[in-house]
C-alpha cells in the first residue's frame, strides 16, 4: 500500500516551466487570437492570478481544441505529475461508465450485492435500498463521513455506517462513497481503476505513468490519490467536452457523459456559488452552463461547452471559489465566435509572462553578519511530535544546505538564494506536517536571510499543492523554528520549537 494520506497531512506549492509535453499525443498549439481569444486577455488573467492566488502552479488554456496558453509557476513544470485529490472523483466516475457500457454492473444495482462478506449482520432498509447510483451523486444517505483507519476494512467500515437518510434524497459530499465505487469496479472487473482505465482512456489519451494510491486492501482511493500532469487534465476535460470522442474514436459513451456532467441533485441555492449549482455523477455543475471535476486546495478541470473550451489549473490556494471566480471574470467573456486578428506584441508579453511565473521566494539578503557563527552549528531539539532531532545550516554563496535529522533518519535540502533549487528529501514534516516520510519525496527550496539574524526557507513539495515557510532565529546558543504553510487538512500554523547549539555537524 502506498501512503498517500500522510501526504493529505504534509505541505507543498509552485513552479513554472515553459516547457510543454509535445509527444506525438499532445494537444495541439495555436495562437489564441486564432481561436478567439485574445492574448492580451490571458495575460490580463494571469497577471491576476499570479497577485491574487499566490499558490498557482499550472495554468492551461484550450480552445477549439488547441491549448493557447499554458504556463507552469516554477518550481512546478510541465513534466511532473500532479496530486489531483478530489479531482480524482471524476475518473472514477468515467471507469464506472465503462463499467456500466462493458455490461459489468448498472447503476440501479444495490450496493450490499457486492459485498456480502462486510454486510452487517441486520443492515437498515436505507443501507438495503443504496445503489450504484446514490453513490455517484454524492446522496448515499449519510449525515457525516465514515472514518477510514489504516486497520480496518474499508468496504466493512463504509456499510457498517449509519444511513438515516433514504438514499438519494440527501446530498453529502462524500469521499468514502467514491471509494466503494472503486471497490465495485474492482469486484467486476478483478482490476484496480487504475489498471482498468489504462488501456481504455490513460493509453489512448497518451498520460504517461498515472499513478493512484491505494487503501490497506489494495483498492485505488477512488475519491482522491491520482497523480497526473497538467496537460492529463486538459486531455481528459477534452475528451468530456468532445462528448468522449477522442481523434476519432470513441473512448466513452456520448450518453454517460451527458448523465454524468448533468444536474443529478441539489446540493444548495445560493446563485454566486460554485458549490451550489447541483451535482451530476462525480462531477460539479457551475454557473453560467459549465461544468467541472475539482480537487482540494484547487485542483481544476473546467469545461465550458458552449465557447467550446477547457481550463485546466493547480494551485495551493484556501479560496477555490476566488479561482474560479478570475476564469469567468477575465477568460469567459473574452471567448469570441470568430478569429481574431493577429496581434504579435501581446502574444510576446504573454509568452514572457508565462515563461517566467515563479512561486515566490523568500525575499531577503544572501548573507548575514552572523552566518560565519552559525553555519554548520548543531541545534538539538527536545523531543517533539514533528520527530525532528537537530537542524543545522550550512551557509554557502549561492544559498544553503538545510540539514535535518529526524527519527528517520537525516535529511540535506539545498536551498537556493532567490531561486528554486530542486531535490528529495523525506522531511516532508517538516514542512508543516506531523509525519515522517517513509519515502523521498521531490522538493524544492529556497531561502533568504529576512531579517539579520533570521533565515527564511520555503519548502515546495511541487508534485503537490504544499508548500512551507519555515523561520529559523538564532538567538544565542538558541534556534526557533517556527512553521507555516499554505494550505493544510487542518492547522496551517504549527507550535514553535526551540533547539540549543550542540557540537558542529
Amino acid at each position: 500500500m502506498k501512503t498517500t494520506l500522510p501526504l493529505l497531512l504534509l505541505l507543498c506549492t509552485g513552479s513554472v516551466c515553459p516547457a510543454a509535453d509535445h509527444s506525438p499525443h499532445s494537444l495541439p498549439r495555436s495562437s489564441p487570437e486564432k481561436q478567439g481569444i485574445s492574448s492580451a486577455a490571458i495575460l490580463d488573467f494571469i497577471e491576476a492570478a499570479d497577485e491574487k492566488i499566490d499558490t498557482m502552479n499550472s495554468f492551461m488554456l484550450v480552445r477549439h481544441g488547441r491549448v493557447v496558453a499554458e504556463g507552469w509557476w516554477s518550481p512546478y513544470d510541465a513534466k511532473s505529475p500532479h496530486t489531483l485529490f478530489s479531482l480524482s472523483k471524476s475518473f472514477t466516475s468515467t471507469a464506472v461508465g465503462l463499467a456500466v457500457a462493458d455490461g459489468k454492473l448498472s447503476l440501479d444495482d444495490h450496493v450490499l450485492e457486492f459485498f456480502p462478506e462486510d454486510t452487517p449482520a441486520e443492515p437498515s432498509a436505507n443501507l438495503k435500498a443504496m445503489r450504484i447510483s446514490d453513490l455517484l451523486r454524492m446522496s448515499a444517505g449519510h449525515q457525516t463521513e465514515v472514518s477510514l483507519g489504516p486497520n480496518e476494512t474499508w468496504t466493512k467500515a463504509f456499510l457498517a455506517h449509519p444511513v438515516p437518510h433514504k438514499p438519494g434524497t440527501h446530498f453529502l459530499y462524500n469521499t468514502p462513497a467514491t471509494y466503494m465505487l472503486s471497490a465495485i469496479v474492482q469486484k467486476v472487473t478483478g482490476m484496480t481503476v487504475l489498471d482498468y482505465l489504462r488501456p481504455r482512456l490513460f493509453e489512448p489519451l497518451g498520460i504517461e505513468n498515472p499513478t493512484w494510491d491505494t487503501s490497506p486492501q489494495g483498492i485505488s482511493l477512488g475519491g482522491y490519490g491520482l497523480s497526473v500532469r497538467t496537460e492529463d487534465i486538459a486531455r481528459f476535460g477534452q475528451l468530456y467536452l468532445r462528448k468522449g470522442e477522442w481523434n476519432g474514436r470513441r473512448l466513452i459513451p456520448a450518453s454517460w457523459v451527458e448523465t454524468a456532467t448533468a444536474r443529478q441533485t441539489s446540493n444548495g441555492s445560493n446563485p454566486k456559488s460554485d458549490w451550489d449549482q447541483g451535482y451530476g455523477y462525480q462531477f460539479w455543475r457551475c454557473r453560467q452552463g459549465l461544468y467541472r471535476g475539482d480537487g482540494a486546495f484547487g485542483q481544476f478541470c473546467i469545461v465550458m461547452p458552449e465557447q467550446d473550451a477547457v481550463v485546466a489549473i493547480t494551485s495551493g490556494g484556501r479560496n477555490m471559489q476566488a479561482v474560479m471566480d478570475l476564469v469567468f471574470e477575465k477568460l469567459l467573456p473574452a471567448m469570441q465566435a470568430m478569429p481574431l486578428p493577429a496581434d504579435a506584441a501581446a502574444g510576446e508579453k504573454l509568452s514572457r509572462k508565462l515563461a517566467g511565473l515563479t512561486v515566490r521566494p523568500p525575499s531577503g539578503h544572501s548573507t548575514s553578519p552572523l552566518v560565519a557563527t552559525v553555519s554548520g552549528k548543531r541545534y538539538v531539539f527536545p523531543s517533539n511530535n514533528r520527530h525532528i532531532e537537530a537542524v543545522a545550516l550550512e551557509f554557502k554563496a549561492d544559498g544553503a544546505t538545510l540539514v535535518v535529522r529526524t527519527s528517520s533518519g537525516e535529511s540535506r535540502i539545498a536551498c537556493g538564494a532567490g531561486t528554486w533549487k530542486k531535490g528529495n528529501t523525506s522531511f516532508v514534516n517538516g514542512l508543516g506536517g506531523r509525519i515522517v516520510a517513509s519515502t523521498q519525496q521531490p522538493v524544492a527550496a529556497s531561502g533568504a536571510w529576512t531579517a539579520d539574524d533570521t533565515y527564511t526557507v520555503k519548502l515546495c513539495l511541487y508534485q503537490t499543492p504544499f508548500y512551507s515557510s519555515l523561520v529559523f532565529r538564532f538567538n544565542g546558543n538558541q534556534l526557533l523554528l517556527d512553521s507555516e504553510q499554505n494550505v493544510a487538512f487542518g492547522p496551517t500554523t504549527l507550535p514553535q520549537l526551540a533547539g540549543q547549539a550542540g557540537q558542529s555537524e
